[in-house]
């Protein structure tokens, strides 16, 4: 294997981490009440959603050019 694939694998895993840590984030008491008053998440929150699901993007691109 290429080390741009585990590489990029690794990624991937780590993205999917990120965003449930965001996701299990936003259920918690404190955020359902900013969220009740805001109607939004905190940005805290949202940057793990949001950097998860870059990471993740990003590691699938490079695990498939990898395993070329």
């Amino acid at each position: 294997m290429r080390a741009s694939f585990l590489l990029g694998a690794g990624l991937a895993v780590l993205g999917v981490v990120l965003f449930i840590i965001g996701l299990n984030a936003t259920q918690a008491p404190m955020e359902q009440v900013v969220e009740t008053f805001t109607g939004r998440f905190t940005d805290q929150t949202m940057w793990y959603m949001i950097a998860g699901g870059v990471v993740f993007l990003g590691g699938c691109v490079l695990a498939a050019r990898g395993a070329r």
